[in-house]
């Protein structure tokens, strides 16, 4: 009895995994249906989309796209740069602030590339390797 107890205890005591995102390495990275290339293709990004990590197995990893979609994706397809993508049309300030200057504005489902976290805004580098700060909710892959 007191084992059982001890080993619940123990394993509420492990931290929490952190969410897992990465980004696709190549010009034309291919998802499929199963973790083989002999499965179906789903879908085909381009370089730098943001995908979340749920599981990786030998050569494949099983990811979630910003819609939520579920795929398999070889491992030498993704790069461990962090990407965003924009949910919808957003504002990019020099500061993490409401009232800071506008430095630039962002359609939707443009990529950026995230470069770290401060309170409720990410900072990050635009298309054109400026920089700035977009809140966390105007963006998929935080």
């Amino acid at each position: 009895m007191y084992r059982l107890l001890f080993a619940i205890a123990m394993l509420c005591a492990l931290p929490v995994q952190a969410l897992d995102f990465r980004s696709t390495a190549n010009t034309a990275a291919v998802l499929y249906d199963a973790p083989s290339t002999e499965a179906t293709r789903l879908f085909v990004l381009s370089k730098g989309y943001p995908l979340e990590v749920v599981v990786i197995i030998t050569g494949w990893a099983k990811v979630r796209d910003s819609s939520g979609a579920m795929a398999w994706i070889a491992l030498d397809q993704l790069s461990t740069t962090r990407t965003l993508v924009v949910r919808s049309a957003s504002t990019i300030r020099n500061t993490p602030n409401d009232n800071a200057p506008v430095t630039a504005q962002v359609a939707a489902n443009v990529i950026l590339v995230w470069l770290e976290n401060s309170g409720e805004w990410a900072k990050v580098r635009l298309p054109n390797q400026s920089t700035g700060y977009i809140k966390l909710n105007q963006v998929w892959g935080t």
